[in-house]
């Protein structure tokens, strides 16, 4: 029986602990992942800006490809929103096309259900790259994440940071490999 109380009163602790922690962590996370592509501006921002494209790239949405799509609106346009309904790893949520500035940048948000009640931002950034020794069209691509977890749930934002830059970086290499190949 001493056992279990010693345990329990371990787990207390470690739980205590962790919602102490909490109040003092940042609310915030940003990350910001970046790419060369070589392919011309155009090209790479008119695939970019459709929200079923970055599907093609993005790992996070291929955790589940089994998963249930809904879509409102007129894909590549500011309100366009696609909802989703997957297993435990691609959970429930939705993402929509919050701005669009033509040739430069494309603002979503994705607002998850499950596993967790969140919103995160999602900004992709374009522009062209200048290379005086090569006559071919390269294009930059910014990704960018960022948002606001309430306490408690702040207390995973050092994983989500530490576990987001190498997911980014998976998602624009396939990106990269998508445009520099022409698979669309």
């Amino acid at each position: 029986m001493n056992i279990l109380i010693t345990i329990l009163l371990l787990l207390i602790s470690i739980i205590a602990l962790a919602l102490i922690a909490a109040l003092f962590m940042k609310k915030e996370h940003y990350v910001k992942r970046e790419i060369i592509i070589n392919a011309p501006l155009q090209k790479v921002f008119n695939f970019l800006k459709l929200l079923k494209n970055q599907d093609k790239f993005n790992k996070w949405t291929q955790e589940d490809p089994d998963r249930k799509w809904e879509y409102k609106g007129t894909d590549g346009t500011e309100g366009f929103i696609i909802s989703w309904s997957g297993n435990k790893k691609a959970g429930e949520g939705e993402k929509e096309i919050m701005k669009i500035i033509d040739g430069k940048r494309i603002e979503t948000q994705i607002r998850f259900v499950k596993p967790m009640s969140t919103v995160a931002d999602v900004i992709m950034e374009i522009e062209t790259i200048s290379d005086p020794d090569s006559n071919r069209d390269r294009t930059k691509v910014s990704l960018i994440n960022s948002g606001t977890l309430k306490y408690p749930m702040n207390i995973f934002i050092p994983i989500a940071e530490s576990k987001f830059p190498k997911d980014m970086d998976d998602s624009l290499m396939t990106l990269k490999r998508l445009l520099e190949k022409g698979e669309q």
